[in-house]
């Protein structure tokens, strides 16, 4: 059961954005929760040159089926031209919590 279930990092320029992409995604059913994690420290080169920016973390909850939506509607919310969006598998998980994120991101069957 574990395995339809991921863990999604997206960094975001400022907590507002932050606020604005978490708001969208769990209000359309992609994700059933979203940490906002404040002052993450990120180094990183972009176009030649290192860059050490402020950035603000989302640890987003759902499952493997919204990735692609999931995934295209960051794009749309965000303001990076290339913006971080990766997922992890969840290898285990408490049984209670798993179905609440498969409930809380089930397409609307409308």
């Amino acid at each position: 059961m574990a395995d339809d279930f991921i863990v999604v990092f997206v960094t975001a320029g400022s907590p507002e954005e932050a606020e604005r992409i978490a708001e969208g995604l769990v209000s359309d059913r992609l994700a059933a929760c979203v940490n906002i994690v404040p002052a993450v420290r990120s180094l990183y080169v972009w176009e030649g040159s290192l860059c050490r920016e402020g950035e603000t973390l989302l640890v987003i909850k759902s499952r493997m089926a919204r990735w692609e939506a999931l995934a295209a509607r960051v794009r749309e919310l965000h303001s990076y031209q290339v913006p971080e969006i990766i997922a992890l598998p969840i290898a285990a998980g408490s049984g209670d919590y798993l179905r609440w994120v498969e409930e809380s991101v089930r397409e609307s069957e409308g």
